[in-house]
């Protein structure tokens, strides 16, 4: 009998242990619902600016998502982020999307975004066109949009990427205080850093702009777009109103926040000349290829990807 009475008594306590445990398990999981939180990885240029401001003026909460955006000084590190699982989605650039397909990271580009590079010469260069660049030192940071554009200005403007010297500087603030200290002949930056070195005697030579290419993407996990899809959805919602503020607002309205939250020197007061905002797309498919066939000539892939495989446009058109 006493045998019996011990019997129960331990699957009692098993039941009740159990049924704790899933009544914590359950507590811990996302209701039905219920809002998951995105984090989005962001770099100082000007691509950055829509989410800080959906952020700062509360366009994220409105449309009932809650982001967490991080910041980052290099590609690396941010793209280093996003394969740990610490990020949702980040700022990017059609290369690095393809670089994480080629090392199993399951990834997808879901619209381009707005951004610019430009390749300027330091103040004390006296060289006047691409031509004049051969054999000289050029920052870049490596195997990045940064390199995609740099090589293609040099064979727009009639050199190879071999002409010149290339000086890897992944970190963006640090290569353009080298440009400024005179320590490299030019450096391809983003904006807004490429205005500051204008700001400080540095001439543009040319740009993606000037050649019309905008390998500029947003990129999240496979993980996040079929988890995630709604929040997904409430961002592009928020970018949106973020892109209105931004056309009709006065920079002066809101230059301090981007000082403060974004990590832009406080040298763009004044100076800085943000791009036309367009509404989120998806990239073309010749647009991709162009950017495989870059990665692939300089072996840096050993295959190619379709569309399909890269891109996923339901988020927006």
């Amino acid at each position: 009998m006493r045998q019996i009475i011990v019997v129960m008594c331990i699957s009692i306590l098993l039941v009740t242990l159990g049924g704790c445990a899933s009544n914590n398990k359950d507590n811990n999981a996302p209701k039905i619902g219920q809002q998951q939180t995105l984090t989005i990885g962001l770099m100082p240029d000007v691509d950055s600016i829509p989410f800080i401001i959906a952020q700062e003026k509360g366009f994220f909460k409105e449309e009932g998502v809650t982001v967490t955006l991080k910041s980052f000084k290099s590609a690396m590190d941010r793209d280093s982020a996003m394969q740990s699982g610490n990020l949702d989605g980040e700022i990017s650039d059609m290369l690095a999307e393809a670089f994480a397909k080629a090392g199993g990271f399951d990834t997808v580009i879901t619209s381009l975004t707005t951004g610019s590079y430009k390749l300027v010469v330091n103040k004390d260069e006296t060289v006047m066109s691409i031509k004049e660049l051969k054999g000289k030192d050029v920052a870049i940071s490596k195997n990045t949009i940064i390199e995609y554009v740099t090589d293609k200005v040099m064979v727009e403007g009639g050199l190879t990427s071999a002409d010149i010297n290339k000086i890897v500087i992944p970190q963006i603030p640090t290569r353009l205080e080298m440009l400024q200290n005179g320590k490299i002949a030019a450096a391809t930056l983003p904006e807004p850093m490429a205005t500051i070195a204008v700001k400080n005697g540095g001439r543009i030579l040319s740009s993606s702009d000037k050649l019309g290419i905008n390998p500029g993407v947003m990129i999240f996990t496979r993980k996040a777009v079929n988890d995630k899809d709604k929040e997904i959805q409430g961002m592009y919602r928020a970018y949106n109103k973020a892109i209105d503020y931004l056309a009709k607002e006065p920079m002066a309205n809101y230059i301090d926040l981007l000082i403060e939250k974004g990590g832009f020197p406080g040298a763009v007061k004044g100076t800085l000349i943000l791009p036309h905002y367009k509404k989120p797309v998806v990239p073309d498919a010749k647009d991709v290829e162009d950017v495989l066939t870059w990665l692939q000539t300089r072996q840096l892939i050993a295959k190619g990807y379709s569309y399909k495989e890269l891109v996923d446009d339901r988020f927006v058109r």
